[in-house]
């Protein structure tokens, strides 16, 4: 798979990953990948991360059910990014962040104070096991 090895991997062998809405463009959420968790991303159509606080592989949605399935991978131009173009699943509208909401990206610089500009969609502790 030398398309992996194009990619400039940091100092742990990860990269950082965007997760872009295909319908909205919405920016839903940042995480990383690791070498295989890229490789599953491409061969399952889903994504999968590598969970730093974890040190294990995660298939987003498999305890939530918030599945993000894959229509696109884009590498930037300096081949240390990676972009996903995705549809998020399990929730209508979808729930990408763990805090229940459409989008990690929740909050908002206004007045120099950050203000919260997306409601909670489902309680997070309906949503994940404790």
């Amino acid at each position: 798979m030398d398309w992996l090895d194009q990619i400039k991997w940091d100092r742990d062998g990860l990269v950082p990953v965007i997760a872009q809405e295909q319908g909205s463009g919405d920016i839903l959420m940042f995480a990383w990948m690791n070498r295989e968790a890229l490789a599953r991303t491409a061969e399952l159509g889903e994504a999968v991360y590598w969970s730093r606080s974890r040190q294990k592989l995660w298939h987003k949605g498999e305890e939530s059910g918030h599945v993000q399935q894959v229509h696109g991978i884009r590498l930037d131009c300096d081949n240390d990014v990676v972009l996903l173009t995705i549809t998020q699943h399990g929730h209508e509208p979808g729930i990408a962040c763990h805090t229940g909401r459409h989008s990690c990206f929740f909050q908002k610089l206004e007045h120099g104070r950050w203000t919260t500009v997306e409601p909670v969609l489902k309680d997070p502790a309906t949503i994940y096991k404790a």
